[in-house]
């Protein structure tokens, strides 16, 4: 057993969880296309997954551990769970719009009304991990990289995901609305250029 081919497994291992995670990012987004019936609410719901994995990685730095394999695998069950919070936002905000309400109401009130939930299920997450990161025991200490990357990075994503959704919908309204008003210049020109 040489330490050459102990670093061209970790390499190959590595190299298999990116494979894994692309086709996971894929299929999540496939998952949440379906039901929210939009090509673009699935980015929105899946743009606090760069986030979550910062706040797994500064987890590590702040509890001064090292990122090991174990770590990477609670990186990828964290990219399943911080769609969550987004995905409570989200549906709260498509409820709010099929009942009427403005684009802007809709947002303001997902974000209001949505907090406590998104909070309480994030902080109660996080508080649930907590004693397997400071866990010593012999038997559980291979458990702690996951249980870091598995609270820091939801912690974070969380407060993240209150600022960062309602900003995404509002950005995606704008650009819906410059890319409509440009097809229909578009649109316009070339009927006047065939006249």
């Amino acid at each position: 057993y040489t330490l050459e081919r102990e670093a061209r497994e970790q390499r190959d291992t590595t190299s298999s969880l990116g494979e894994s995670l692309v086709a996971l990012l894929f299929f999540i987004y496939c998952m949440l296309a379906l039901p929210l019936r939009s090509y673009f609410l699935p980015v929105v719901v899946m743009s606090v997954i760069p986030f979550a994995l910062v706040g797994a990685v500064l987890g590590h730095v702040i509890m001064g551990h090292d990122m090991t394999m174990l770590s990477y695998m609670g990186l990828m069950a964290l990219v399943g769970v911080v769609v969550n919070d987004s995905l409570v936002l989200v549906d709260f905000f498509n409820q709010a719009r099929s009942e009427g309400e403005s684009y802007e109401e809709a947002v303001r009130h997902a974000g209001v009304k949505r907090f406590r939930a998104v909070m309480l299920t994030s902080l109660t997450t996080f508080f649930g991990l907590l004693p397997m990161m400071f866990a010593t025991s012999t038997q559980s200490m291979f458990l702690v990289p996951m249980s870091i990357s598995l609270g820091f990075g939801i912690l974070f994503a969380t407060a993240i995901t209150l600022i960062l959704v309602p900003v995404m919908l509002t950005i995606a309204k704008d650009v819906k609305v410059a890319a409509s008003s440009w097809l229909r210049s578009q649109a316009s020109g070339d009927v006047s250029a065939s006249q």
